[in-house]
């Protein structure tokens, strides 16, 4: 049997749902094409993207849409 896991946040210690993606790279270790992607739920979303702004990470924020 498979279970279904949810998608939450990676916020520390959060397990709400995720809701947003932060997209991001480290200019000096991967190229400008090149995307990781952290999960926030609608609380994290601004305190993850200012962390990754205040390092000049951050590239986009988009609604978080799971695949199927």
């Amino acid at each position: 049997m498979v279970e279904e896991l949810a998608v939450q946040c990676s916020a520390k210690r959060c397990r709400e749902a995720a809701l947003w993606e932060l997209r991001w790279n480290n200019p000096k270790l991967h190229s400008d094409a090149y995307r990781k992607i952290w999960l926030a739920c609608e609380l994290h979303r601004e305190t993850l993207g200012e962390f990754l702004g205040a390092r000049g990470f951050l590239r986009e924020v988009t609604a978080f849409r799971p695949t199927a």
